[in-house]
């Protein structure tokens, strides 16, 4: 995969609904080689600020640059040779394999009508095999379960080979296994190939786990950024998601761990003394 160098940017960002402001001026930086997570509850605002920051939602106010250029002085092709946005809603196309899904990723590298490089086999390959579905690219994707296919559109931003990727709940339906590695990929394809993410996840431990940079929002507004030990506090948390929480650092593993404190977590507590192996 190609070492790209991108920063994208939004400055004092205003979105609306209508008439509806749901981000009320929000900035935020993707650095290459760095993770950014978006978390809140719902409503918050962050899918429709990472969809703003793919050019899929109107900018009512602020502005958006890629390397310091205005995004609106780029045409979609150009815009998506640098920046790709998974999405959930994505619908399963029918009559196709899961290689040609993900073929779907080189088109804006195409010229005319003319037929897939080497650099789009090469592509097509490199992104099939960092999400686990090489071995079924003959299949169609109607045989897919809901976590298969979410790998398939995964591969096809991959094999963009954008400077920017944009991840908007990406291990929604995925089991544990392959949450796991969607999380440690996201980091992969930062630290290992100088990738600007943004990415949206509901699961904290999942953005302390991956993020460089976690942004807190709440209700539109940006309730806290940076450092995820310093954003994921009882407090900022606690005020933003009205609920209770314990945070703590493991000593062993130095991982944050999050506890919502619930009325019956109680019942969930090991005893004193008793070995939980």
């Amino acid at each position: 995969m190609p070492t790209p160098s991108n920063t994208l940017r939004g400055d004092a960002v205003v979105l609306r609904y209508g008439k509806t402001a749901v981000v009320h001026g929000a900035s935020i930086t993707l650095r290459p080689g760095h993770v950014t997570a978006l978390v809140g509850p719902n409503g918050s605002g962050k899918s429709t600020l990472l969809r703003a920051l793919a050019r899929l939602h109107r900018v009512d106010g602020g502005h958006l640059t890629l390397n310091d250029q205005p995004v609106s002085m780029l045409n979609a092709r150009q815009f998506a040779r640098e920046v790709t946005l998974f999405s959930q809603s994505r619908p399963a196309p029918h009559g196709l394999t899961v290689r040609e899904v993900v073929a779907f990723g080189r088109h804006p590298h195409r010229r005319g009508f003319a037929g897939p490089s080497a650099a789009d086999r090469q592509a097509i390959g490199r992104a099939m095999a960092l999400t686990g579905v090489h071995d079924m690219g003959d299949r169609a994707v109607g045989e897919l379960s809901g976590g298969e296919m979410q790998r398939v559109w995964l591969a096809a931003c991959l094999a963009q080979e954008t400077g920017v990727v944009l991840l908007d709940e990406p291990t929604n339906h995925l089991d544990l296994r392959y949450q796991i590695e969607t999380l440690d990929l996201v980091r992969d394809l930062a630290v290992e190939h100088g990738v600007a993410v943004g990415i949206v996840l509901h699961d904290l431990d999942h953005a302390a786990r991956v993020a460089d940079t976690l942004v807190l929002l709440r209700a539109g507004h940006i309730h806290a950024s940076g450092d995820p030990l310093a954003v994921l506090t009882a407090e900022h948390i606690g005020e933003v998601y009205d609920i209770r929480v314990e945070v703590s650092v493991d000593a062993r593993t130095g991982r944050l761990r999050i506890d919502p404190v619930g009325r019956h977590s109680a019942r969930l507590r090991i005893p004193s003394g008793e070995n939980p192996a």
